[in-house]
């Protein structure tokens, strides 16, 4: 099916609509918030970034979130979900406004990032409900299209929310100001995506009743035995697994291309021009959502043709080795087009992999499941750039990086190849 055929299927449920309009809301707030972060952490004109500060920003937003992973799992088991993506939206606006003031007044950047930790905290917790309350919204044979038109929906409109942020960083200014201006613009807009959850019926989005199951407080004394009772489910469904790994396999490799592009556009290629550094990974960004989108397109009928077992591979190996080639030469133009290449086979591989766990994972356990799968999610992206951090130059021209990236990704694929081939025979 064509994303437009997918999209008119799933829109026909008024409930999906509901969920759908809830993620692009929150999402596009999310693009205008981290465009404000980023610019604030890595291209200020009055800070000149390292790839130990990159690694050390990205260590502070998203790493302790992963160590939070398994308690939020333990509550979307329990809690209506529901209640959750109404409950967070407002959370998060008041802790944006509250990162705003913080900007605004100039107070030093490790209270700043405190509290953009507390929003990303909040923001995970909602996207987890959101991805486990999608199959109560859409039939399980309409679930790869769903996976197709709504993360993905979501990611496209976070990438609008960042080009709005560009745009708005050249209203509000580049200086602290701004940046308070552009947090409080996203807080606001996220805001609203708590009205249209409000429409959802509270019953709707489980997780359905077990007397059985204990309460939360209970729960969170034995996160650790939750967190392992995830993982041994998980072993059991070892094509959840390994899809799942794909996922975080890529995310290590699109973190350490992350890193590298950033400090070769801060040094290498705009001798230290924050603003000229800013254009050019914007530049890099559209090109990714570009990608993004021609993965929404390409993945169905892959799927559907070559199987979710062999599109994976094709798509790590694909970014490899083309990520490799268009890297390498160290010229400017080779980021953008690597960019576009990350972006189709990063998309197309999460789409798999949202599609599988959700195919595969009992109900009762997808927190869990994607707690986990959020964990591997951060966490693999921040252990890149700490090795980015004690392996690239000043200026970021790196040939081991490269080789690296180019030769992981197709290891990663082979490794899949490999377990879900095992996995299919022992079924057999």
């Amino acid at each position: 099916m064509s994303f437009v055929a997918d999209l008119r299927v799933v829109l026909r449920g008024r409930d999906f609509q509901r969920l759908f309009g809830t993620r692009l809301v929150s999402q596009f707030s999310d693009g205008i918030f981290q465009f404000g972060v980023a610019g604030f952490a890595f291209f200020s004109p009055e800070k000149q970034t390292t790839a130990l500060e990159v690694a050390a920003g990205l260590a502070v937003l998203l790493l302790p979130y992963s160590l939070l992973g398994p308690f939020v799992g333990v509550f979307i088991d329990r809690w209506s979900r529901r209640q959750i993506l109404v409950v967070a939206p407002m959370v998060r606006g008041v802790l944006l406004l509250v990162a705003a003031g913080l900007v605004a007044a100039d107070v030093p950047d490790p209270a700043f990032y405190a509290a953009a930790l507390a929003v990303l905290g909040v923001n995970r917790f909602f996207l987890a409900s959101l991805s486990a309350s999608l199959p109560h919204v859409v039939p399980t044979e309409r679930l790869m299209a769903a996976n197709a038109v709504t993360p993905t929906s979501g990611t496209l409109v976070t990438f609008v929310g960042v080009g709005l942020g560009y745009l708005l960083r050249h209203i509000y200014g580049a200086d602290d100001g701004g940046v308070a201006l552009l947090l409080v613009t996203s807080g606001v807009v996220f805001g609203l995506s708590a009205l249209v959850a409000r429409t959802i019926d509270r019953q709707l989005l489980g997780p359905w009743p077990d007397p059985d199951r204990p309460q939360a407080r209970q729960a969170l004394r034995n996160v650790v035995t939750g967190l392992a009772d995830g993982a041994r489910h998980l072993v059991h469904h070892r094509m959840a697994a390994a899809t799942m790994g794909a996922m975080a396999a890529h995310r290590f490799f699109y973190g350490m291309a992350t890193a590298l592009g950033i400090i070769l556009y801060r040094y290498y290629f705009t001798n230290g021009d924050s603003e000229a550094a800013l254009e050019g990974i914007g530049l890099v960004v559209a090109t990714s959502a570009v990608g993004f989108g021609l993965a929404v397109i390409i993945t169905p009928y892959a799927t559907e043709r070559f199987t979710v077992e062999r599109w994976v591979p094709i798509a790590l190996s694909t970014a490899g080795v083309l990520t490799g080639a268009l890297v390498l030469p160290f010229q400017e133009w080779g980021l953008p087009a690597a960019g576009f290449v990350l972006g189709v086979a990063g998309q197309s591989v999460k789409i798999c992999a949202d599609t599988t766990v959700q195919r595969d994972v009992q109900d009762i356990y997808l927190g869990r499941a994607f707690s986990i799968y959020d964990m591997l999610f951060n966490g693999m992206y921040v252990l890149a750039a700490a090795l980015s951090a004690a392996i690239l130059p000043a200026n970021g021209k790196s040939y081991l990086a490269v080789v690296i990236i180019a030769v992981g990704y197709p290891v990663a694929a082979l490794a899949y190849r490999m377990i879900t081939a095992s996995s299919r025979a022992k079924v057999v």
